[in-house]
């Protein structure tokens, strides 16, 4: 029998997000600015978010086109995807770190209308072929020349008259952009619907009240920091947004701002209490700390819990069905555990054959939830391999013990996480594999407590052709990928090749942690 979670109590309308804060304390502040600069109060948060959507639908965009982003943490972000909320746009946020490749591919699968992108990124836009055919343009952020349209502008100037479109429960609201084991980045997608319930179940699974302060430590392009200021926003909770998730961001604002609810990246973690000596005094108004997007090491676990005096509370999630389990804040925390299955989840844990496992056996989770995503964006092949009678595969393998908690036992899919982005090891061995010195290239992700994965290239060599650096293939991968580019080159004579003629990358993973534990024993 699948497991079930607690029943979900109560559901979210994602154009009514702001409510509870506009009824209870209009003039309190809803998105608190980390400088002298900006903040915005319930009422401020409703006007200028309208005020926004009324521009968008003056500039032509209709309910369904596709609105990206390209934007690092700002507060007037939120502000933006609230607006597409109310116009009924599909938010389309792209990963702050993605090149003219991965931006044009985005673009092009959802076929957006219009981008919002900080100017600090022209020089990439500038190598991107779809941005110049966008149906509407851009929008600028940051500009210090005359350039026109930007976000600022709009925001200060009074909009045309507009009637903001009625929702309805099926419309697509969001395309979050994730990796898969063939390396292109699929369109995850929710509905108001989907997306309002994924928020209900996080609401109630982290035991939230409307005197909430959310400290959302990671990218709000990203699912978790969406997910983060959502929920903070449906319970009439304020969210303090970080511009950056380092400790010298992080700490300050700990200590100045007081957050009841923290959520940032293991690595993060790992940099602040290692690196930066937080104190304990730095926690002290913090009720419960969240991490996920990769396992908590136990290193961390015990390090942290010196410091705060109280456990890091692990959850698993995923963009494609939100925050599934978590140790219930007023319950038992399972150090090592990512939690018990969240308000309105099933899972069930199955071998390959799709047979359902019993308690204490590792195989691959799935999840049925009404935050199911409804599918991958023009990706019908993909959805139907994921989705099977209403079961998401999760690719994530699993074991639950006696008592329904559930732990991570790794990935199917051979994603690297690295500083809690996916990355696709296909899409970097062709960026290795670029180098014209190279014959043959299989990447694997190498665990490290301070990056959760780093990538690591093994790679044999053409015979006749000039024998390169590491540091030469290296900087040749980044050129095409970015941060993505592996740190670590190792050279073979030959590179092994499983059954049906691919890389090995079991036994290159293998090779890895053997080399690793060589010049790193215990």
């Amino acid at each position: 029998m699948p497991l079930v979670g607690p029943r979900l109590t109560d559901t979210i309308d994602l154009i009514k997000l702001l409510a509870p804060g506009l009824s209870s304390k209009p003039d309190d502040i809803a998105l608190q600015s980390v400088s002298a600069a900006r903040h915005w109060t319930w009422r401020e948060l409703d006007r200028d978010s309208d005020r926004l959507a009324a521009h968008l639908i003056a500039r032509g965009l209709k309910p369904g086109d596709r609105v990206a982003s390209l934007m690092p943490n700002r507060n007037e972000l939120l502000v933006f995807y609230l607006a597409c909320l109310k116009a009924r746009l599909v938010i389309t946020p792209l990963n702050y770190r993605y090149m003219a490749p991965e931006i044009d591919h985005a673009l092009g699968l959802t076929e957006a209308s219009i981008l919002l992108c900080h100017a600090e990124r022209d020089a990439d836009l500038a190598k991107c072929e779809t941005v110049d055919k966008l149906p509407l343009g851009t929008i600028f952020f940051g500009a210090t020349d005359q350039r026109s349209p930007t976000l600022e502008k709009l925001l200060a100037e009074a909009p045309p008259e507009a009637t903001l479109p009625q929702p309805e429960p099926g419309d697509p609201s969001i395309i979050f952009f994730t990796s898969g084991s063939t390396g292109k980045p699929k369109g995850v997608t929710h509905t108001r619907q989907t997306f309002g319930a994924l928020i209900a179940s996080a609401v109630e699974s982290h035991e939230m009240t409307p005197d909430e302060v959310v400290l959302p430590g990671s990218s709000i392009s990203h699912a978790g920091g969406i997910f983060y200021s959502f929920m903070a926003f449906a319970v009439g909770g304020r969210v303090i947004m970080p511009r950056t998730f380092d400790a010298d961001e992080i700490l300050p604002l700990l200590r100045e701002h007081k957050p009841t609810l923290l959520w940032m990246l293991p690595a993060a973690l790992i940099s602040m209490v290692q690196e930066h000596k937080a104190q304990s005094d730095d926690f002290a108004s913090v009720r419960l700390c969240t991490s996920g997007g990769d396992k908590v090491p136990e290193e961390l676990e015990v390090e942290f819990t010196d410091v705060a005096g109280f456990p890091i509370d692990e959850v698993w999630g995923m963009s494609e069905v939100g925050i599934g389990t978590i140790n219930p804040p007023s319950g038992a925390n399972k150090l090592g555990s990512v939690g018990m299955l969240g308000p309105g989840y099933e899972g069930s844990v199955r071998d390959e054959d799709g047979n359902e496992l019993p308690v204490g056996q590792s195989g691959r989770l799935w999840i049925r939830a009404p935050s199911n995503m409804i599918g991958y964006w023009n990706r019908p092949d993909a959805t139907a391999e994921t989705i099977v009678d209403g079961w998401l595969d999760t690719g994530d393998v699993m074991h639950v013990d006696e008592d329904g908690y559930f732990r991570f036992d790794g990935r199917k899919k051979q994603i690297i996480v690295h500083d809690g982005s996916n990355i696709s090891p296909q899409e970097v061995e062709e960026a290795v594999l670029a180098h014209e010195a190279v014959a043959s290239a299989g990447v694997v992700g190498v665990h490290d407590i301070m990056h959760g994965e780093n990538v690591w290239a093994y790679i044999t060599l053409k015979e006749g052709v000039p024998r390169p650096t590491s540091q030469d293939v290296i900087r040749r991968a980044r050129e095409r990928v970015g941060y993505k580019a592996p740190e670590v080159i190792i050279v073979l004579d030959e590179m092994p090749l499983n059954a049906t003629g691919k890389v090995d990358r079991v036994t290159l993973k293998k090779w890895a942690a053997e080399r690793l534990n060589a010049h790193h024993p215990d």
